[in-house]
């Protein structure tokens, strides 16, 4: 009889214990997400995440960056592609071996807004930074991957305008003749051998966006387009999608050619499902420039995804 006794009293006491650990631990859960949640840090509203692949891209350009700025060649060298070519803000090309010679000329002050896109084997790290004339300029580092490291390809600054600025783009003297109609380069032909059926496809695919641009066909054009295209042009304000579209229906409403430039030379780059294409383009009227376009694979379809043109000064 005193064992029933002492069981029903463990039995009550288990009872009115067990609630409480329940509770108890509950509350326990709450107030370590509670806490977790306060004690990260408040997001930015223009912060950009960094994927884990993206990190070691952005190591690489911080790497290079602080070679550049210690003048330490060995380090430099080891971080650039043979390839390599440096595009100034003036338009100037400057290929590996002079970058190593000097390495000042692209030491690089207060960068900002820096982000970085994955095209496959190709990253593009991209920000602005203040020139010696401290003027807005974008900047835009293109990283392969070789040999299983990632090498810098190419660096191109272009002098950009305030976000307010007008976009102007270059329109044939007369409305009466469209330039389609005597468009050869770029538009049927470019000064280049293509080496593989993938180079083939990119090519196609930058005529067809030519093409499309100098008949007004906006349509035509973005759908070769990336959504998040962007294009950065000498002194205009950066121009998303939506805005070149915009563009090229103006002009067809308005029965104003649309110019493209003519390219004079042209070195094309397949990595994977990225690409790359840089050339010396010849505008009629205007200056000549310095442009690198990035292309993407996507769904089985090349798209241009970054036009960047800098004016040779």
């Amino acid at each position: 009889m005193q064992r029933v006794i002492e069981r029903s009293k463990a039995a009550a006491k288990s009872a009115t214990v067990q609630p409480a650990v329940r509770w108890g631990g509950l509350l326990a859960i709450v107030a370590g997400v509670l806490i977790a949640a306060f004690a990260l840090p408040k997001a930015q509203p223009k912060a950009q995440p960094v994927s884990l692949d993206s990190a070691p891209v952005l190591a690489a350009d911080a790497a290079l960056h602080d070679a550049i700025r210690a003048g330490d060649k060995a380090a430099a060298r080891r971080l650039l592609a043979l390839q390599f070519t440096l595009v100034d803000a003036d338009g100037k090309v400057h290929p590996r071996r002079e970058l190593l010679a000097d390495l000042k000329r692209a030491v690089r002050v207060s960068a900002s807004n820096v982000t970085v896109r994955r095209f496959g084997m190709i990253a593009a790290v991209t920000g602005r930074h203040r020139s010696a004339q401290d003027t807005d300029v974008f900047f835009m580092d293109l990283w392969v991957r070789q040999k299983g490291a990632w090498r810098a390809l190419l660096i191109q600054d272009v002098p950009i305008a305030t976000d307010d600025t007008p976009l102007t783009i270059a329109v044939a003297a007369s409305a009466a003749e469209p330039q389609s109609s005597a468009c050869n380069n770029p538009c049927k032909t470019i000064p280049y051998r293509v080496r593989s059926a993938a180079e083939q496809d990119v090519v196609n695919t930058f005529q067809t966006i030519m093409r499309s641009i100098v008949a007004h066909d906006a349509n035509e054009w973005a759908k070769h387009v990336a959504d998040e295209f962007m294009a950065y042009n000498s002194g205009q304000a950066p121009i998303a999608k939506s805005g070149r579209v915009t563009t090229i229906e103006q002009r067809n409403a308005t029965l104003g050619a649309l110019g493209v430039g003519k390219v004079q030379s042209v070195r094309l780059s397949v990595y994977g499902d990225g690409a790359v294409m840089t050339a010396t383009d010849v505008d009629d009227g205007h200056l000549p420039y310095r442009a690198a376009r990035v292309f993407l694979k996507r769904d089985g379809r090349w798209l241009m995804a970054i036009s960047a043109h800098t004016d040779i000064r």
